[in-house]
């Protein structure tokens, strides 16, 4: 047998059945099912390709196929998604011919109160095909204007919070505050290990954002006052299931995106883990898992 995919068996299974475990836990408002459903689970998981960034295209794809994922949020990282249109064009043709579905672009910054520089990005949003727009770094300054060009493609506008780094965007509660009375697509992407890292209880912040959360993403962490302690899913603090039932309850309609931001040189064991980990949370609550889309 192959060592390398007997390895990654062994850690499948092993992330599945911490899974079960997990789920054993006493959720509160939550009664697990006897059997699993034939229905496809209401959480869609999906890849961010920061967690490749040094690994090429044709790489990437090569990776979704073994880890049976076809739901994209792209970034351009390497040749993943390049913002030249021709460039786009080749990638996007790549991931089409693969059976590969973009569902975001972004990161993507907005350093400048600018319409040509704003346009620019909508328009690499629009030529992808995508929904929504996953943002790093907009300063409040530049909402109003970014506002126009949402109503203009009607591409939804996920304002990324990146920890107790970031002196405007720590939480996904800033975000909101921000956001509260402008168009309901200008809203969140989550990102969990950089939301508890500043304080906020992740799922009180799914139920804060509500129908103006559009992208999430997901990590783990053994310490919640450390960036540097990253883990693979589930061999952490942070609360999947907890997580997973507050996006059913709130109707979340958007993908939870896998971003395995260590070993960089060498993710696929922790990727792996990680999407077993969230399948078994998945099986765990009755739905039957396989490929998202």
């Amino acid at each position: 047998m192959n060592n390398t995919l007997s390895r990654r068996g062994f850690i499948g299974s092993g992330a599945t059945v911490a899974a079960a475990c997990a789920l054993s836990r006493v959720v509160p408002g939550f009664a697990q099912p006897t059997t699993e459903s034939d229905s496809p689970p209401p959480i869609r998981l999906g890849l961010a390709s920061y967690t490749f960034r040094n690994f090429t295209r044709a790489q990437l794809i090569g990776f979704m196929k073994q880890l049976n994922v076809n739901a994209l949020n792209a970034k351009d990282t390497k040749d993943h998604l390049p913002v030249d249109p021709s460039g786009e064009a080749a990638a996007l043709a790549d991931y089409a011919s693969a059976g590969i579905k973009l569902h975001a672009v972004g990161a993507v910054y907005f350093p400048k109160d600018d319409d040509a520089d704003i346009r620019n990005k909508f328009e690499y949003a629009k030529r992808a095909g995508v929904s929504v727009i996953v943002a790093g770094d907009p300063a409040i300054a530049t909402l109003p204007r970014i506002e126009k060009f949402v109503k203009e493609y009607d591409i939804r506008f996920a304002i990324h919070n990146h920890g107790p780094e970031d002196k405007v965007w720590p939480s996904p509660l800033d975000v909101l505050k921000a956001v509260k009375n402008m168009d309901p697509r200008m809203g969140c992407c989550i990102d969990v290990g950089h939301c508890v890292r500043a304080g906020t209880d992740v799922v009180q912040a799914i139920h804060a954002a509500g129908p103006r959360l559009f992208n999430m993403h997901m990590k783990d962490l053994t310490s919640f006052n450390d960036k540097g302690s990253q883990v693979a899913v589930g061999e952490g603090r942070m609360p999947v299931p907890e997580i997973f039932q507050a996006l059913i309850a709130t109707r979340y309609q958007g993908f939870v995106d896998l971003e395995y931001e260590v070993h960089a040189d060498d993710p696929m064991p922790g990727v792996i883990s990680s999407f077993a980990y969230m399948r078994g949370v998945l099986a765990g609550m009755g739905y039957s898992v396989g490929r998202e889309l």
